[in-house]
């Protein structure tokens, strides 16, 4: 298949770092800090996002162990597989290849995030690699690292901004995908629904309340943020493997929190890659799952990374 449409930018070619420690980010041409001003406030999202966080205040009330275990495993199953696994590397980098009713299956996973509709989410997430760390680029620390964090998707898109549908035409053009992403709000008050249903048939009277605040707000809030730690902290904190143009660093934690996503140096030095990790102790769960789909005949066409990577690791530091 061939590359998915997008700038030539995306498509830079790193050079591997000498000293595999960090180096310090380039400083940007002029200022680029933006701050959040109330006039270009998305009030929908915004309203969204905090009502998410606002709910997470019942968490304590309606703690169980079997609430706690639901969350854990949307965690993995909406945020690693629908998020880390569908939305970045099989939709916007066509790392690999499945069949096209799974792609829609785990597209749904991603939508019970309600981190935006697929074809944004693809499209937000493109134009960061093709401008990333510059001006352009939604989300760069260089903006601000609150703004990087989570300030981006609390705004409209900035006059004379690209379209971010526009990087991901590919998808609009599938049917079945324009479908999901209209509907893509839909899901997460089925699963509400099934998580409370069930939580009342196998928790008992009052269970079904917890499973719904760990299993939706709690566990959202938390991908929330894993998310978003790669768009900052990952651009913040770290080593890096390779010279990238941009400030992209490999972070452990960040990789715990999002499945191997932390890895980020290493990503931006191949995007295509479906493997993030590369180095022995670099663990990427993601990366995993594709190769046990592999194995079950539901991935193939795995694209390798185009970076080698030679050489023994210099010191861990943290970046200044």
């Amino acid at each position: 298949m061939p590359e998915v449409s997008a700038p030539p930018s995306m498509r830079r070619s790193p050079t591997l770092a000498s000293n595999p420690a960090p180096s310090a980010p380039a400083e940007p041409d002029a200022p680029t800090r933006r701050h959040l001003r109330l006039a270009d406030i998305d009030w929908r999202i915004t309203a969204a996002i905090g009502l998410m966080h606002a709910a997470c205040l019942a968490a304590p009330f309606t703690f169980s162990w079997s609430a706690l275990g639901v969350a854990v495993f949307l965690w993995w199953a909406c945020g690693g597989l629908g998020i880390c696994l569908c939305f970045h590397r099989l939709l916007t980098h066509r790392s690999f290849k499945t069949p096209k009713v799974v792609e829609y299956l785990l597209t749904i996973l991603g939508t019970l995030n309600w981190q935006g509709s697929p074809i944004q989410w693809v499209g937000h997430h493109r134009l960061h690699h093709a401008h990333s760390d510059e001006p352009e680029d939604p989300h760069s620390p260089r903006h601000g690292f609150n703004w990087a964090h989570v300030f981006w998707c609390l705004t409209k898109d900035r006059e004379g901004a690209a379209n971010p549908r526009n990087a991901a035409r590919d998808l609009q053009r599938d049917s079945v995908m324009a479908f999901i992403d209209k509907h893509h709000y839909f899901p997460q008050f089925v699963l509400a629904g099934v998580l409370f249903g069930l939580g009342e048939w196998l928790a008992g009277v009052g269970g079904g309340i917890g499973w719904v605040v760990w299993g939706v707000a709690v566990r959202i809030v938390f991908v929330y943020h894993a998310t978003w730690f790669v768009n900052s902290a990952g651009h913040t904190w770290g080593y890096r493997n390779f010279n990238t143009s941009d400030d992209s660093r490999n972070n452990w934690w960040v990789s715990i929190l999002a499945f191997g996503e932390g890895w980020h140096n290493n990503h931006h030095a191949s995007q295509r890659g479906a493997a993030h990790g590369r180095r022995w102790f670099e663990v990427d769960l993601t990366y995993l799952t594709i190769l046990a789909m592999r194995c079950v005949g539901l991935a193939w066409e795995i694209v390798p990374p185009n970076a080698p990577l030679r050489g023994r690791r210099g010191r861990h530091r943290r970046a200044s």
